[in-house]
């Protein structure tokens, strides 16, 4: 009897960190996935430019529903990331914020997939240059994408803090410093898109490395 209890612990805790390991490399993935369908649309999609469009636009047209495909699954799976992030550091020092963060900022794309950017600088192909007229569902998907990434960057803090807990100092350097990036991107969108694009990238391959590194050392 005790060693079939014994037995059966076991595999409950191996189902268990094999499930929380599985969730964190879903949310790992979501940065790669996102960047990796966006660029490769933007090199293919006619009449689109990363110097004058952001990739929430090709969410835009014919091929729109790849974009908001890749939205919605971006979103989940950043959920999914959440949850493994409360599953191992909950509790923790930084644990306990990170995590709903993260699932604030992957509900963000959940509304961004639902809720459309507008056209507007020669995108989709047909449509004047300069920018767009801001409609309900642009306004809905331009709050959505600016409160996930305060989400993410206020997330980046509570990550540094698990970090500094932990002794890791650089890691913790590193993501106290990764929201000043993010924010300078969307700041200089004013001048060019490229920087927007580039603050919001490396947002999500900051996460990334983040939960890759959380999954690494538990």
């Amino acid at each position: 009897m005790a060693q079939q209890a014994f037995n059966t612990r076991s595999i409950t805790a191996t189902t268990t960190f094999t499930a929380r390991r599985a969730l964190l490399a879903g949310g790992a993935l979501a940065g790669p996935l996102f960047l990796g369908l966006g660029v490769a649309q933007g090199l293919t999609r006619q009449g689109f430019d990363f110097s004058r469009n952001a990739i929430s636009q090709l969410g835009l047209g014919d091929l729109g529903w790849i974009q908001v495909t890749s939205f919605l699954l971006t979103g989940l799976l950043l959920t999914a990331g959440a949850v493994g992030l409360r599953r191992t550091i909950g509790g923790t020092p930084g644990g306990t914020w990170a995590p709903g963060l993260v699932a604030a900022f992957g509900a963000s794309f959940l509304l961004a997939g639902v809720f459309k950017a507008d056209p507007g600088a020669g995108f989709p192909t047909g449509t004047p240059d300069g920018p767009g007229e801001l409609s309900g569902h642009g306004t809905v998907h331009l709050l959505a994408g600016t409160l996930g990434y305060l989400a993410l960057c206020l997330a980046f803090l509570a990550l540094a803090r698990h970090f500094a807990s932990r002794g890791e100092r650089g890691w913790a350097l590193a993501y106290r410093i990764a929201p000043v990036v993010v924010l300078a991107g969307f700041a200089a969108s004013g001048a060019t898109v490229i920087a927007f694009t580039a603050g919001a990238g490396f947002g999500l391959l900051a996460l990334t490395v983040a939960i890759a590194r959380v999954s690494a050392s538990r």
